[in-house]
């Protein structure tokens, strides 16, 4: 093969590359990315009971939080919402993901975003996210509120519980008071 065949091609190959970058960019700008306000393809996971088994409607025993809250490290509670943020946003004003944002959740009522579509369940479950309410949801949500959207198994351990509940307390101007 003489010099100026591989000259040919490698000029060949480089132009290629040169046609596919531009062809990319050019893509961008025609068409340009967009993030979406919300998942176009939402997915229902339905809870199926094992053979002659039945769902209970609610946690069997949740250990209370409360004697946790006082010592519960924030800190950690914090590593733990990475879980969340899949779903959740928790800055001042953020925006809803899948799930609502969460700044200054705790003492705050039920389904009161006004700019997320909560479940039917949860606008009609009423009351308030306290720290014992916020503890039985986060134990296991499905089973507190039947019919809820989120697909989250739960929080088991006590402690996990609590100082990602006293870490949300924090997200507030006026963080709520500890009972």
């Amino acid at each position: 093969m003489s010099n100026l065949n591989f000259n040919k091609m490698a000029a060949g190959v480089l132009c290629g590359g040169l046609l596919l970058m531009g062809g990319v960019k050019l893509g961008a700008i025609l068409i340009p990315h967009q993030k979406l306000a919300e998942n176009p393809y939402p997915f229902e996971v339905a809870e199926s009971a094992g053979a002659g088994q039945s769902t209970p409607s609610a946690p069997a025993e949740v250990e209370p939080i409360t004697p946790l809250l006082a010592t519960a490290d924030i800190a950690a509670g914090q590593a733990q919402s990475r879980k969340c943020t899949a779903c959740h946003t928790f800055d001042k004003g953020g925006a809803n993901r899948v799930g609502p944002n969460l700044y200054n959740i705790v003492n705050r009522g039920f389904a009161l975003n006004p700019d997320f579509k909560y479940s039917k369940a949860m606008a009609e479950h009423g009351g308030s996210w306290t720290y014992d309410e916020l503890n039985h949801f986060l134990f296991k949500p499905k089973a507190r509120i039947s019919g809820t959207k989120m697909n989250f198994a739960g929080l088991k351990k006590t402690k996990d519980r609590a100082n990602i509940i006293a870490w949300m307390r924090t997200l507030a101007d006026n963080p709520a008071p500890l009972p």
